[in-house]
């Protein structure tokens, strides 16, 4: 998804911290435990960094620098750091038409690795939303472990649609979902499973609207998605479904899904897309609607 150039995107600012962390086999890239702490965290909160050598406490977040060279939507489409920081923009201005009493979450892009309230934050365990201090933590890094390890495209529209998928988790949180529906269990149709399929529909509601936010001297933010961008997109959401990543190690078995398949993350976002965040109920469905 495209910015216009000429969008005003300064606002609420996306701030940076973090440092190097303790690197696995691999080098830059990701190790083979690396990976496998990478599928199993990816798109949660669920904190594996003791697997990785950082701190499993978590602990609090130490204070990052704002992001700076970020101010329109030129800016964002020429720089990963921006698009995200651009994304948030578009994202809040979303949400705080369609819920009422919306406050928005801190965005921290990690440089390596940070220590957060929920664990440690890293290109290894992926993007998160911790719902104690109300922040979404990610390292553009992630982009290339995107493309290269999951064997999706990775480019803008992917990039925001993960970004919009976290924030959905804040908008969770914000509603009580986490309190109504714990996270206490694995399966098709476990609570994990409608919590992360309904995160991707509301990324999907938000892709739909996100054209006709616009900044405060009238301009659209982005402009509509070709639809290479939406493949791109579903691209990235059948990356991260629990069969396709269970069949890197080559077993699929539905009883410990957590996330949804392939199948029912790309739907989902093509439901918030084409019926908007009303539709997004995922726990009002049978599981043989899921």
């Amino acid at each position: 998804m495209t910015f216009n150039p000429n969008a005003d995107v300064r606002g609420k600012s996306a701030t940076r911290g973090g440092g190097r962390g303790p690197m696995i086999a691999g080098g830059a890239g990701v190790g083979v435990i690396g990976i496998a702490v990478l599928l199993i965290s990816l798109f949660t909160g669920q904190d594996l960094s003791g697997l990785l050598g950082g701190s499993p406490e978590g602990g609090s977040r130490s204070e990052g620098t704002a992001l700076e060279g970020c101010e329109t939507g030129r800016d964002a489409n020429n720089d990963d750091s921006c698009r995200l920081d651009a994304g948030e923009e578009v994202i809040n201005s979303y949400w705080q038409n369609e819920l009422s009493g919306y406050r928005a979450p801190d965005l921290r892009l990690v440089d390596g690795q940070q220590q957060t309230p929920c664990g440690t934050a890293s290109t290894q365990t992926g993007p998160f939303y911790c719902p104690t201090d109300e922040t979404v933590y990610i390292d553009p890094a992630f982009w290339s472990i995107l493309r290269s390890q999951l064997g999706a495209e990775g480019g803008d529209l992917a990039q925001l649609y993960v970004l919009a998928h976290e924030y959905g988790h804040h908008v969770q949180h914000l509603e009580g979902v986490f309190d109504d529906h714990p996270r206490d269990g694995t399966g098709e149709d476990s609570n994990s499973v409608r919590t992360e399929l309904q995160a991707d529909c509301y990324a999907g509601a938000w892709t739909a609207k996100a054209p006709e936010q616009k900044d405060a001297n009238g301009q659209s933010y982005l402009v509509t998605p070709t639809q290479a961008q939406i493949d791109d997109a579903l691209s990235a959401a059948a990356a991260v479904g629990d069969d396709h990543i269970q069949q890197q190690s080559g077993r699929v078995n539905p009883e410990s899904w957590t996330h949804g398949s392939s199948e029912q993350r790309q739907r989902w976002f093509m439901t918030g897309y084409r019926e908007g965040r009303t539709a997004c109920d995922t726990f009002a469905v049978s599981g043989r609607e899921l």
